[in-house]
């Protein structure tokens, strides 16, 4: 399972490092709105996928609180049928549906599950509720 901050599950993007700085750098700064998964991934975790209005704490290599979204859209499709629009809003400077697929099949082959166009992916949709200076680590979470 994924850990759990204040009640709410985690949203750990990428992987530790200078990546995941960088995309909760994007997120905290409105330019990443969404993010791709694998459906593997969820059956190993144990974990259901996300809902529409469900909020996530967005943490750091800590698994401290940077801030929390709310989950918009959930779909989940084919690697080969994920669509431009989407990509896009992943925020992550790709040029073109093209360079999206190559750049998340290269990262899902380094940590180890290489994809196929056939792979299911959770295509997952978000909106940044709040975020604190350095964290948020009182409050409120769920509102």
């Amino acid at each position: 399972m994924w850990p759990r901050i204040g009640g709410l599950r985690t949203l750990a993007l990428g992987t530790p490092g200078d990546l995941r700085t960088r995309l909760n750098t994007l997120v905290l700064a409105g330019v990443k709105t969404a993010t791709a998964g694998l459906v593997t991934e969820y059956a190993e975790e144990g974990e259901e996928r996300e809902h529409v209005g469900e909020r996530l704490a967005l943490v750091d290599d800590d698994d401290r609180l940077v801030g929390v979204v709310e989950v918009t859209a959930v779909e989940t499709v084919r690697f080969a049928d994920v669509g431009w629009e989407f990509a896009r809003s992943e925020g992550e400077g790709d040029r073109s549906i093209e360079q999206w697929r190559e750049g998340h099949a290269a990262y899902w082959a380094r940590v180890g599950t290489p994809v196929t166009d056939d792979s299911e992916i959770v295509c997952l949709r978000f909106r940044l509720v709040s975020a604190g200076d350095g964290g948020i680590t009182t409050g409120d979470l769920g509102t």
